[in-house]
């Protein structure tokens, strides 16, 4: 390191190659303890911790913990009796010659720093800098800055060129609300803060930049959720040109099994990545973010109850799940299944035993045919004491039979904790009817390429036109969406004309894309990681804001810097901004 006034050396790098060698640390006070009138000061820096102590306990009067210290000496061996194996450098100390305090800090702290995740996170945001010091808080953000490197590495090697995308630009509908900037120059007029930098990266594609990617801040006025940052994001945008969907799809699996490889604390398999369309992951796991390391997968059963007697399932969508030998668990077992599906909005949940002469034991056993038993030990492949849970809803089938399966993966523990498991889910609607807006609107990127052109535009129903559009899923959360991009403006303006756009719109909300597509645009497409997420799972933390230096909190409160808060009367009149 470089040397200057306030220290030779850092404090954890300190080792017994420097016992009685001067040196110089600067850092943190940590602890004070006195020991039988012999004090002894645990000094903290990045790097680590050292004991320091004096034959004059007099140089350290009036010192307070955490306040920040400069100190010069010489390194001793402690005795062996004294030796702290927590430590790196437990078997030495440092002698102090002279100390000088650089900035005190208060008597009183707002929390232990050792211990701040233990506190309420707004105290802990509200006192983030002293929250930091704490050091398994700092390395999360250490550890931040090292992945971020090792992804541009990573990136650079694949032939990707860095490149920076607007901060301030146009509002335009792309799923999220934006958050808006007044203009000073321009009356009335807004700029807005990217969702994602989605338009100037296909503009870069039409530029000519064969291959591009940036760490993207990305801004959206969504509620946070422990998955989720209010307001800002970071993802790893890239895009390729003269690209299809295998070549984006092999790039993102090197990238995430890289990143994991390295960084993971679980297993992470050699196979590739599991593929899955979007009807097939709908069908085997109710959801189209399936958390495979759950063995657990539905079996439509709709058809085996077309023409039941049992109300209950007539008429609606039927979802089951077979489970092997848990026909013993007790009662309360069961009764706690049925209080989970109560408690997600079920109006309850079926099941039976397998007894072991293949007879049905369970409360809606009553209720069926001997050939809609016979139909169900066929489909299902029952064996003695499985146990198969019925998910029936006109709407929500899928939904309610994904979240009973997640319930189920958790109750029997099926899920490995230590385990990443991925999969590639593609090949998604490129439209679903909206009852709120009595109309077809884009089911993801509205400007992803339908999968047969123009001719599935025009001849297919909307619901049964194909994108390609593709997600990465990891463990049940989505990690990253991605698409072979629209690149033709006939094609453009047919997709969005399904949507209830017409071309005058189109031009007014993406003038510059679809301008630009006009000029010999190539086929182009790219994917979109999202980095905070990422670190969340590497980390294997349950906040996603613990992978932040400076996050809001989840009401979208920065308890730091106060803000959002009020602006001057000047600074409102110059924005052309009257506050009622």
């Amino acid at each position: 390191m470089k040397q200057n006034k306030y220290r030779t050396n850092m404090c954890g790098e300190l080792s017994e190659n420097e016992i009685g060698k001067k040196v110089r640390i600067a850092g943190w006070v940590e602890n004070i303890r006195d020991h039988g009138g012999v004090i002894f000061v645990d000094i903290r820096d990045i790097t680590g911790v050292i004991q320091v102590v004096s034959n004059d306990d007099s140089i350290f009067d009036g010192i307070t913990r955490e306040s920040s210290i400069t100190i010069s000496g010489s390194i001793r061996k402690r005795n062996e009796d004294d030796y702290n194996d927590h430590i790196k450098t437990g078997t030495i100390e440092l002698l102090v010659e002279t100390l000088e305090v650089l900035g005190k800090s208060k008597n009183v702290l707002p929390f232990e720093v050792m211990t701040s995740h233990e506190v309420s996170e707004d105290v802990r945001l509200k006192y983030r800098y002293l929250d930091l010091r704490n050091p398994k808080v700092k390395e999360n953000i250490i550890f931040r800055s090292k992945v971020f490197d090792f992804i541009r590495q990573l990136m650079k090697e694949e032939g990707f060129l860095e490149l920076q995308t607007p901060i301030l630009t146009a509002s335009s509908p792309e799923g999220a609300r934006d958050f808006v900037v007044p203009s000073r120059k321009y009356h009335g007029k807004f700029y807005a803060l990217p969702q994602a930098p989605q338009q100037f990266k296909q503009l870069l594609m039409c530029s000519g930049f064969d291959k591009y990617f940036q760490i993207a801040p990305c801004f959206r006025d969504e509620d946070a959720r422990s998955d989720r940052l209010y307001g800002e994001f970071y993802q790893l945008d890239f895009e390729m040109a003269f690209a299809e969907e295998e070549d984006v799809l092999e790039i993102g699996e090197k990238i995430y099994r890289n990143i994991f490889q390295n960084f993971g604390k679980g297993k992470l398999d050699d196979n590739k990545f599991i593929r899955l369309s979007y009807k097939e992951s709908m069908e085997k796991y109710g959801t189209d973010k399936p958390d495979l390391r759950n063995p657990l997968e539905l079996v439509d059963l709709t058809e085996e109850f077309e023409e039941t007697t049992f109300r209950p399932f007539r008429g609606v969508a039927v979802k089951g799940i077979v489970v092997e030998n848990i026909a013993s668990k007790s009662n309360s077992w069961f009764n706690e299944l049925v209080d989970f599906a109560s408690s997600i909005g079920m109006p309850g949940i079926g099941y039976f035993k397998v007894n072991d002469d293949m007879s049905f034991a369970g409360p809606i056993d009553k209720f069926l045919s001997d050939e809609e038993r016979t139909a169900l030990i066929n489909k299902c492949n029952l064996k003695p004491g499985c146990v198969i849970f019925f998910i029936a809803d006109r709407k929500n089938a899928y939904k309610y039979a994904s979240q009973i399966r997640d319930e189920l993966g958790r109750k029997l523990e099926l899920i490995d904790k230590n385990e990443y498991k991925f999969c590639i889910v593609k090949d998604f609607p490129m439209y679903e009817w909206s009852e709120e807006e009595d109309k077809y609107i884009f089911t993801h990127n509205p400007f992803s390429m339908p999968q047969g052109g123009m001719n599935d535009l025009v001849n297919k129903k909307p619901e049964d036109i194909i994108a390609y559009q593709f997600d990465f899923v990891c463990n049940g959360i989505e990690m990253a969406s991605g698409a072979v991009r629209n690149h033709d403006t006939e094609i453009m303006k047919k997709a969005f004309e399904i949507a209830g756009y017409d071309e005058s719109e189109i031009e007014l909300r993406f003038k510059a894309l679809y301008e630009a597509f006009k000029y010999g645009a190539p086929p182009h497409a790219g994917m979109a990681p999202g980095i905070d997420r990422m670190l969340m799972l590497l980390l294997d933390q349950e906040s996603i804001r613990e992978t932040v230096a400076f996050p809001m909190n989840a009401n979208g409160a920065d308890q730091l810097m106060q803000a959002p808060n009020e602006i001057s009367e000047l600074q409102l009149r110059e924005a052309h901004i009257k506050v009622r």
